[in-house]
Parts: structure tokens; sequence; C-alpha cells
């Protein structure tokens, strides 16, 4: 069988996919990268050399079945879109679009492709969200009628290294992103293993701005709490990108009957209590164990990246090329969107004291027509255009001169 010719845009991310993709007999066959000591040390990586292109148009004139869009977080959109106008298959990092009217045009232009389009999101995949998954689709739990997603992930403010190899120049996507944008990680698993799609948000900011060292980071917050009420009747609570307490990934579903969660601490372990008058037959009360992945790649998945979701993200992937078929919820086009927005208008909510917001459905028109000119950002864009609203929400906020010379200095160094 022909293999599937694959081209990475994005010499971070990207290499990692790549990495998976080759592991599934795929042809890599260019590397996009504008930043060439980027695309060096990605070529290192990968292990392998492939033609590297700084223009995209080019890079993929070079004829691929499918493309890695693995570039700066909110730039996705316009690199999908010229992908479906060639009917080229699209695997997307993070959030599918950083405008509300980019989520219109993105739809648009998918709706009159054949392109398989997928959201690259890999925390579902961990080993104890699949779990999750399978005891939410027993039934046993009930009725789902709340979940809880906590992405926290704080950084070492006088880790410099981090400084020099995620946000090399003042203007990038991390000095500017709400912590409400990166939203999959902590909003995809609940979606995945309970069903529901957000139908209206709401969100508070912890504002906690890093002590004095380097930075140029305009953004105060430590997390952005959201609250969303879904298309089910279930409510959830999440996080963005947090920055709160310790290192962790936190995922919580209850149901009528029961409940699900991965303990904080406890490599893994899952903890599935019951009511006392709705304990299925062979279960406990609580029964606390360490899933297993009954999957027949657990080799390669536990050699993996993000807890096995990168293998397992990636092969689902060429599996839907090789089937032809749009994935499931929440990793389609819709669930994409959907997820996107509430990123962008928890942000809002922030700014406008928790007001709550309604997530538009983009499979319709009447959706797309509120949103088709909403192209307000809290970004720079590679093509020069500046931010059109704050990024904290303390809107005066920015760092101190010193903290600014400080940073200048590390990333000189």
């Amino acid at each position: 069988m022909k293999k599937i010719r694959i081209g990475i845009f994005g010499a971070g991310r990207g290499i990692d996919i790549a990495q998976n993709l080759a592991l599934l007999d795929c042809e890599i066959v260019a590397l996009c990268e504008f930043n060439k000591e980027r695309a060096e040390n990605g070529l290192k990586k990968l292990g392998f050399e492939v033609p590297v292109y700084e223009s995209f148009d080019e890079f993929l004139a070079l004829g691929m079945d499918a493309v890695v869009l693995a570039n700066y977080f909110h730039e996705h959109t316009p690199y999908a879109i010229k992908c479906f106008e060639k009917n080229i298959h699209v695997l997307s990092e993070c959030i599918s679009n950083a405008t509300m009217a980019e989520g219109v045009e993105l739809v648009r232009a998918f709706e009159k492709s054949k392109s398989i389009y997928m959201i690259a999101e890999n925390y579902p995949q961990m080993k104890f969200n699949r779990e999750m998954k399978k005891i939410c689709d027993g039934g046993t739990l009930g009725d789902i009628l709340y979940a809880e997603g906590e992405y926290n992930h704080p950084i070492n403010p006088e880790d410099s290294s981090f400084l020099k190899e995620c946000v090399y120049f003042p203007e990038h996507w991390r000095n500017y992103l709400p912590r409400s944008y990166y939203v999959t990680h902590s909003l995809a698993p609940i979606m995945w293993a309970t069903g529901a799609t957000p139908q209206k948000v709401c969100a508070f900011p912890v504002f906690s701005p890093i002590p004095e060292v380097a930075t140029t980071r305009q953004v105060g917050d430590s997390a952005c709490v959201m609250i969303t009420s879904n298309d089910d009747g279930s409510v959830f609570r999440f996080t963005g990108c947090a920055a709160f307490g310790a290192h962790h990934n936190a995922y919580r579903i209850c149901g009528k009957n029961g409940q699900i969660e991965n303990l904080r601490g406890t490599d893994g372990k899952v903890m599935l209590r019951y009511s006392d008058w709705a304990i299925p037959e062979g279960m406990e009360e609580a029964n606390l164990y360490e899933p297993s992945w009954n999957d027949k790649d657990e080799a390669v998945i536990e050699s993996s990246g993000h807890g096995g979701g990168d293998y397992l993200v990636a092969r689902m992937f060429i599996e839907h090329i090789k089937e032809g078929k749009q994935p499931e919820h929440p990793y389609d086009i819709y669930s994409a969107t959907a997820m996107s927005s509430v990123a962008i208008l928890a942000h809002r909510s922030v700014l406008n004291g928790g007001q709550p917001y309604d997530i538009p459905d983009f499979r319709l028109e009447e959706c797309r027509k509120l949103y088709e000119n909403d192209r307000e950002t809290p970004f720079f864009g590679t093509d020069g255009s500046e931010p059109t609203i704050p990024c904290c929400s303390k809107t005066d906020y920015a760092p101190t001169e010193k903290q600014i010379e400080n940073y200048r200095k590390v990333i000189e160094s």
C-alpha cells in the first residue's frame, strides 16, 4: 500500500508528531520552518533529512496527502485553509482558530473541501482519561451532571532556558497568551469522556504576576477558571493553562450514581466511587486502581510523549485518512471551533466582569453570520499586526523595565 505523504509545519512540536507518524509507516516529505536554527535542531531530533522550506506555498506545492500544523499557536487557520483548497488533510495543534472570524472562515473552507480535519489534542488519550471515558460509556455512573478539568503547568520564573527556547522574541505569542486560550488540555478530556459540548461560558481570573525576574510577559494572571453549561444539561468547571499549586493534570466526572477521578500524586491511578445504593455488581463502593491500556500498541504507546497521547493521536489521524472519514467529537472541526470559541469568549468574560457568553455552533449559518467579522485578538501577528484587545485581566499590567532588561540579556546570551 502506498505510504501516506505528510508535511510538517513547525519544527518544535511538529517534530514530536513527525516521529510518531514515522512509526506508523508514513513518509515525512518536508519541513516548513521560518527559523533556521529551529529547523536545524528539528532535523537533528527527527534523525533523518527532509527538505526544509521557509515558504508555506512552496512547501505545499511539493505534493503531500496531509499536513501537520504545529506553527505558532494562534496562526493555524490561514494555513489550514490553504490545505483545504488543495484537499490536503490537516492535523492541527492546540486551538483551531484564534479569532471568531477565523473559526467561521475555517469551517466554510472545510465544507468546500474533501479534507480530513482533526485537532491534535493528546490529553484525552492519557491512560486515566481513556479509563474515564470507558466508565462513562459503560453507564454505571448514571446521567453525567458535572465534570472538572485542570491543566496546571507552572514554569520556574528563573528558568532562562525556557525563555531562550520557547519565548525567543518580545512579541512571541506566549507573552500575550490569555490564561483561557490554552484550553484544550483541560476541556477536551471531559468533553471526550462525557460527550457534552459547551453552550455558554463565564470566567474569572486569578491575578498573580511573576516576581522580578527576566520576562516580557504581558499577562499577570496565573489562571482563568471557566464554567460552562452544556448541551446535555451538565456543567463543567475547568482552567486553561493554569499556574497555581503544583504541576498536575486533574479530571473528575460526576454522575447521578457515582464519580471517577484521577488522583493527584498517584502516578496515574483513578478513584471510582459509587453511592452505597447504586454499587454495580462486582464492584466496591470505592475502587482505587491503575487502569490498563488494553491496546495492541501498548509498548509503543508507553514510550510516547504526553502519557502516550502523542502516538495515539497520530494513529487516530492516520486511521481516519485510510478510512476516509472525519473524526468524532471532540476531534472534529466543529468541536475544535467550539473549544476555540470557549477560549476566546471566556477571556471576554474575564474582561467584562464574568459576563456569560453563548458558544456558537458553527454548523449553523446564523451563528457564522454573528461572528464572520469578529477579528478581536490579544496577539501580534507575524505580519506585524498588533493586538486589538488586552491580554490580561488587569488591562494596565505590564512587566517592569528591569524585567525587560533582564529578558533581553537572557535571549541575547
